[in-house]
């Protein structure tokens, strides 16, 4: 490209004597700085007229010279060659008219209907059908090609392509930075090669590298998929690698799925992608989005993941699913020929939060398609004023209306309900078992059924039948095989228990304060997610809820039993002791 800067020097080296002629209508580009007065030729400036046909000087060109027929000229290597040849001497300014054509020593091309160039401003033009061939395979286009030599750059305005074989490049301007070979567009930019499209409004092409810089609204768009594709205001895109540098506003599309940041970099061959800072990966198909402060994508897996504070939301139509841990992941599994399954996890102190359900648990795999739960290692869920434990807890979403509609409590198995939830004393309902299954009405849990070793703890009431006011009548302690226990409203009441069965019913007053409650009691108030917000911590860290003991006919009780007691003693006889 330098050479084709050089054509136009041969000037100097004309000779041939001649009057004062008419200066010469310039583009406006060519604007003689000195007002038209003659500039020196520099004499050591040279170039080799290799062949003209003819010589001419007559008033065709108001009686500059001009070379005719078959003319071509060398300057150092470089070789033009054109119809006509026209020189304006004292101007220091030539135009090459008809089949220009510069062939440089490095291999490149140049061809156009006409050139001009002022040796004063070492600025020239290209005219009409102007095609650049460089030395590495890249064609440019264009109507009208300017150029400056001093500062080695030139550019277009009226419309042009660049294509290296690989890409080509439309743009309405370019300036084409010949030392750095880079290339800066604007207006509306579009980079098309065999799968890609990039569209922009001011972008920078570097020939070296083939790296593109995006200063303004881009969008790169994958062909075989157009939904899949990249949006962002500033970064750069490698056209080799096909690897996506994203800064400002930027958005990637893939599966169906949108990937944001603050920073977001996408390699469209391996279909991997990272965002740091503000990541959010949404999934409008599962009406779910993860965000934290670092996530991955891999699009061919359909997998994602994210960390530093990362959260899911489940989004339902009357109720969401709130998700936290350290790692959550996502990803769809193809399981028979035409079904895949989006699963979702949590690693290490995960967290849930729906309207009507809570939990915690260090790991939690979701099947969101069959809308089965797995709930790993210590978890506890919690229901109203109910809690929920064991060695392993599966959720069983209903797919149709999004509610839960039972859990399975495998090993240890533990069921704790308040009482009463209206008063603040220390009263609760207890189940116990190896296996549990909890069934839900209404979005509340209605039943429990316990099998293996099952155990409970109830208050029983009885309705007044002058006051109608229920009354505590005592609490029974139930042991069997199997239990089936009902709720109703805050009561929990047994309705059966076979194999083995055994159940005391122990008044208020004869029952000790140890045996209400089993040795595995773990009613936790401290680390219950009582609002969605308590899931982006590892525990809320509430108050723990003090509740007063009610042992006062108990206590009773027992005064009345030591104090008849000690009646009992006193009424024995003393033994004395012989001297």
């Amino acid at each position: 490209m330098r050479k084709f800067l050089f054509l136009f020097l041969f000037f100097t080296i004309i000779s041939f004597a001649q009057e004062t002629k008419n200066p010469v209508q310039r583009d406006p580009y060519l604007q003689n700085t000195n007002n038209g007065i003659p500039q020196k030729s520099n004499v050591n400036n040279t170039v080799r007229i290799i062949n003209a046909d003819e010589m001419k000087k007559d008033t065709k060109y108001d009686g500059n010279e001009y070379l005719v027929g078959n003319v071509q000229i060398e300057h150092q290597g470089s070789i033009l060659s054109a119809d006509e040849v026209v020189i304006y001497r004292e101007e220091n300014f030539v135009k090459a008219i008809g089949n220009t054509r510069l062939s440089n020593s490095d291999g490149s091309v140049i061809t156009a209907a006409e050139m001009e160039y002022d040796g004063v401003t070492q600025k020239g033009v290209a005219r009409k059908n102007v095609v650049l061939n460089d030395s590495k395979g890249t064609i440019i286009k264009t109507e009208t090609m300017y150029y400056d030599r001093v500062s080695n750059k030139a550019f277009y305005n009226t419309g042009g392509t660049i294509d290296d074989g690989k890409s080509v490049t439309y743009s309405k301007t370019g300036t084409y930075l010949l030392t750095s070979r880079t290339i800066d567009l604007s207006g509306t930019v579009k980079i098309d090669d065999k799968d890609y499209t990039l569209v922009g409004e001011n972008v920078v092409q570097n020939q070296n590298t083939n790296v593109v810089d995006i200063n303004g609204y881009t969008t790169i768009t994958n062909k075989k998929n157009p939904k899949n594709r990249i949006i962002t205001e500033m970064g750069t895109y490698n056209m080799n690698s096909k690897e996506a540098f994203l800064t400002k506003n930027s958005r990637i599309y893939y599966n169906d799925k949108i990937l944001t940041g603050d920073n977001l970099y996408f390699n469209q061959i391996t279909g991997f992608g990272t965002g740091t800072g503000n990541v959010t990966i949404d999934d409008p198909l599962e009406k779910r989005y993860m965000k934290g402060g670092y996530g991955e994508i891999f699009e061919k897996k359909d997998s994602a993941m994210m960390t530093k504070s990362p959260y899911a939301v489940k989004i339902l139509e009357k109720d969401s699913i709130y998700f936290a841990a350290e790692k959550i992941l996502s990803y769809q599994k193809q399981e028979l020929q035409s079904i895949k399954k989006t699963f979702l996890r949590a690693y290490k102190k995960a967290r849930i939060y729906k309207s009507n359900a809570q939990a915690r648990a260090d790991s939690i795999a979701f099947n969101e398609t069959d809308g089965v739960m797995h709930m790993y290692t210590a978890p506890i869920l919690w229901s109203g004023e109910k809690q929920v434990t064991g060695d392993k807890v599966e959720v069983y979403i209903n797919t149709e209306t999004k509610n839960i509609d039972s859990l399975k409590v495998l090993g240890n198995a533990f069921a704790i309900s308040k009482a009463d939830s209206l008063t603040n004393k220390d009263e609760f309902n207890q189940v116990k078992g190896k296996l549990m299954s909890v069934y839900y009405e209404d979005k509340q849990i209605k039943e429990i059924k316990v099998i293996g070793n099952a155990q409970a703890i109830t208050y029983v009431d009885e309705q007044n039948e002058k006051t109608k006011e229920n009354v505590r009548t005592g609490i029974a302690l139930t042991s069997c095989g199997i239990i089936g226990a009902l709720f109703e409203e805050q009561r929990l009441n047994v309705i059966s228990c076979s194999i083995g069965a055994a159940s005391t019913l122990y008044p208020m007053s004869k029952i000790a304060p140890e045996q209400k409650k089993f040795p595995e009691f773990n009613w936790n108030t401290k680390d219950r997610i009582r609002k969605w917000q308590d899931i982006m911590v590892d525990t809320p860290d509430y108050p723990e809820i003090e509740y007063e003991a009610d042992d006062e006919l108990y206590n009773n009780a027992q005064d009345v039993i030591n104090k008849a007691r000690e009646k009992e003693e006193a009424k024995k006889p003393k033994r004395v002791k012989k001297q």
